[in-house]
């Protein structure tokens, strides 16, 4: 098991919205994601500063070939469509990225 954890800024205007869609994703979302490995995912809001946390834990052997099928999902594009422009990414982010992956310093079992 991999703990991945990942941050990105929310658009002040859109925090009703996004927390609304999160509050009820749609399943197939959700279906995809278990398919490809991903459990126990979280999304946390820091406010004022509109920052997003994100962990969940990856139980497969081949994220990228899992990561690749979520983004080939055409209900997790329409998801995405929805979503993405209500994030702000960091400038820090790496290439590629949209959501910043975070280094893990320390966990407690």
């Amino acid at each position: 098991m991999q703990r991945m954890a990942h941050v990105i800024g929310l658009d002040p205007a859109s925090m009703a919205e996004y927390t609304r869609l999160h509050a009820e994703v749609w399943p197939a979302v959700l279906a995809r994601l278990r398919a490809s490995n991903i459990t126990n995912y979280s999304i946390f809001l820091r406010e004022p500063e509109m920052l997003m946390f994100s962990y969940w834990e990856y139980r497969g052997t081949d994220f990228e070939a899992d990561a690749k099928a979520i983004a080939a999902d055409p209900v997790t594009q329409d998801w995405w469509a929805l979503c993405g422009p209500m994030q702000r990414p960091l400038d820090t982010r790496a290439p590629g990225e949209w959501w910043a992956g975070l280094q893990e310093v320390f966990h407690m079992d």
